[in-house]
């Protein structure tokens, strides 16, 4: 049995299918999910489709990420704002214009039940942007920060990696989990575009939103796989770029 991390997809059906396909699951493993399933790519709508599916012959994980959640509030309120528009959500409102009411009410349903964040009995979390409160996630207060902060991850790339765990500076957020998997935050905007290790934290954002490719860790081993960088698969397609 082993553990399979997948980073932010934001629409992108086909790098999700190819990566997916290099990799080859076995049924007793789990797959978890960072969030960020839509916006940026065209195919929003088609990703949680296949989400839904897949979920039905292997074990899946799927947390909310801060998209994820923006398309939520859309779909139950038919509310949303420019600042969604301007950072993909366009291309996820176009998509959703020819979903039909099942196909709606079954999205609703799986958005619904995004879990915040997983801790597994190796005392893993996996969450889609962090947390601040220095005793875990379970004593945050303001809970949207699961799928919003970005200061864990700052925190975390800001350290002096010469710094011992035991220095009384050590950021405490640091120390309560043995490994923390990210998304959110796409580690090109640091140069990089494999899943990248600070401290105890491992960044699983490659970028697929803008001009890089969606990513697969194994979770034990470290190993991973990439798709080809999603403007590549979707040239007629701006994507958030």
């Amino acid at each position: 049995m082993s553990t399979f991390v997948i980073g932010d997809i934001h629409g992108g059906l086909k790098g999700l299918l190819e990566v997916v396909q290099k990799v080859n699951f076995q049924k007793t493993d789990t797959i978890i999910f960072l969030g960020d399933y839509v916006d940026g790519w065209s195919e929003s709508v088609a990703v949680i489709d296949y989400l839904i599916t897949l979920n039905k012959t292997q074990n899946c994980i799927f947390l909310r990420g801060n998209h994820d959640d923006l398309l939520l509030n859309y779909l139950k309120n038919n509310k949303y704002s420019d600042e969604w528009l301007n950072h993909g959500g366009k291309s996820t409102l176009e998509a959703y214009k020819n979903a039909t009411t099942e196909t709606i009410t079954n999205h609703i349903y799986f958005l619904e039940s995004l879990f915040p964040y997983f801790v597994d009995k190796d005392n893993r979390l996996f969450i889609h942007a962090g947390f601040t409160n220095l005793k875990g996630v379970t004593y945050e207060y303001f809970k949207p920060l699961y799928y919003w902060d970005r200061t864990l991850w700052e925190c975390a790339i800001a350290l002096d990696p010469l710094m011992s765990i035991d220095d009384e500076r050590y950021p405490k957020r640091l120390k309560l989990y043995h490994e923390i998997f990210i998304g959110h935050t796409p580690v090109s905007l640091i140069g990089k575009t494999t899943p990248y290790n600070v401290a105890n934290v491992w960044n699983i954002d490659t970028g697929a939103a803008f001009k890089g490719p969606i990513t697969i860790l194994n979770v034990e081993t470290k190993s991973f796989w990439q798709s080809q960088p999603l403007h590549m698969l979707y040239p007629s397609e701006k994507g958030r770029n």
